[in-house]
């Protein structure tokens, strides 16, 4: 686990000390929140005696790649499906071609049945095509997924004090493992990738009460940074990413960490950290994503 002091003007004036924690490089193939994520319910895989994982994603879906790398790594079958019927008959983009590669088995399913994907008859109907399999949720946000990511804080409570953990959240399954795992004053700061994500926070509390039986007040969510919804990438957003890719070395993915670090440094700006504070962003890894992107950027070449 590595941790990198950020010198940004806005976390200077604030009198904040600002640490990025690379999660990212806590593993080659399964990097961040998402190896986190899926440990416990690898587990409970293997132990209910299943050898195949089936879950659901969209086209350039994080999860659906980390599920297929996890797959090949421990021997179990993956099937991955996917939201889009008429992606079925398009070349694979990288990230699916990427899941193929590893070895899942690609299934797709049109948009209004995929919005259907929770109800147990359209799961049943999946499960019948697919055979017997342990389905991991979308995002793999689950009672089992929080464990795994409070274990982070405990490792970076051996490394630093904190006072506040900044994360970003798609289905909030991250967040809510993080807060399950703070003590004391310390607090945990969610920043939506989703746009209209208000509804998050009811999604957390859920979380927290099947994995623990209680919720927490030791967090918050803030859901003004989504740069215009999940998939998008504004002429903004990209500047931010290349220009703290020159001033720190560190590339950001364009759907979670790159906007949870505007909005960092913008509630630096408002003065929202208490002077002298500790301050620690987490970059959760999805580097894959910038195929969607039309690759990342590369700010050395324009130097």
């Amino acid at each position: 686990m590595l941790l990198q002091l950020l010198s940004e003007p806005a976390a200077e004036q604030a009198g904040v000390r600002l640490l990025l924690l690379r999660d990212d490089l806590t593993h080659p193939e399964l990097p961040g929140n998402k190896w986190r994520k899926l440990k416990y319910n690898l587990q409970e895989a293997r132990q209910l005696g299943h050898h195949t994982l089936l879950t659901f994603g969209g086209a350039f879906s994080n999860h659906l790649a980390a599920v297929a790398a996890a797959g090949r790594l421990t021997g179990l079958r993956t099937v991955g499906v996917v939201r889009g019927e008429e992606l079925a008959h398009r070349p694979l983009n990288l990230t699916l071609a990427r899941a193929a590669a590893d070895g899942m088995e690609l299934r797709f399913l049109d948009r209004a049945t995929y919005r259907r994907k929770h109800e147990p008859e359209v799961l049943a109907e999946v499960l019948r095509v697919t055979g017997p399999a342990y389905v991991v949720p979308e995002g793999g946000s689950n009672a089992l997924a929080l464990p795994g990511c409070a274990e982070l804080v405990t490792e970076l409570r051996v490394l630093t004090a904190f006072d506040a953990l900044c994360v970003a959240c798609g289905t909030g399954g991250t967040l809510a493992g993080l807060v399950t795992g703070l003590q004391g004053p310390e607090q945990a700061l969610g920043f939506a990738a989703l746009k209209g994500a208000d509804f998050l926070r009811s999604d957390i509390d859920q979380l927290t009460q099947a994995a623990t039986g209680r919720t927490f007040r030791n967090w918050a969510l803030h859901t003004a940074y989504h740069g215009g919804g999940y998939a998008k990438l504004s002429p903004e957003l990209r500047a931010f990413i290349t220009g703290f890719q020159v001033r720190h070395g560190v590339l950001l993915d364009p759907i979670y960490t790159g906007k949870m670090l505007v909005g960092v440094l913008d509630l630096l700006a408002q003065g929202h950290f208490r002077r002298g504070s500790t301050v620690v962003a987490v970059h959760t890894g999805g580097l894959q994503a910038w195929a969607g992107f039309g690759g990342a950027p590369t700010p050395l070449a324009l130097g």
